[in-house]
């Protein structure tokens, strides 16, 4: 009997606003739930008096910025690699190979090469650095702006 229901169950119970607020629930406590810091990283244990990556951090790493100057009364080029004076382009040269054999032999990137020259200087001693950098297979090569 279709009518019979209603005699069965005095009270009918809608049970979609009930749904709405179980939903509603759920999505706050998932939009609201952190996961802690100490849950996303895994604790390691390494030696730390040994290995390759101790030398490589406790090494400060400075730019390689080659000073060209000029001296246009004698005509002489003066080269300087960090704190060194070179005398010639030979000097620069192995001075050039030794730092990138040393970053070769710690596994590191390269460094580019800054190019610093003095204004009037002549175009081929400039361009003689850029050679002798692509020679080494340095890639990145940047020139550095003096004052105005």
């Amino acid at each position: 009997m279709a009518g019979s229901d209603s005699q069965d169950n005095p009270l009918p119970v809608n049970v979609v606003p009930m749904v709405d607020v179980i939903f509603c629930l759920c999505v706050f406590f998932l939009a609201s739930f952190r996961s802690r810091k100490e849950e996303s990283h895994f604790d390691t244990w390494l030696p730390k008096e040994r290995g390759e990556g101790r030398a490589a951090v406790t090494v400060p790493l400075g730019e390689w910025r080659v000073v060209l100057g000029w001296n246009q009364e004698t005509g002489a080029i003066a080269r300087r690699f960090r704190q060194r004076d070179l005398a010639d382009a030979g000097a620069l040269e192995r001075v050039l190979r030794e730092a990138r054999d040393d970053l070769r032999s710690r596994n590191l990137p390269p460094e580019p090469l800054i190019l610093d020259a003095e204004a009037g200087l002549p175009w081929a001693a400039a361009l003689e650095v850029v050679d002798m950098g692509r020679g080494l297979g340095i890639e990145a090569l940047e020139f550095a702006q003096g004052p105005r």
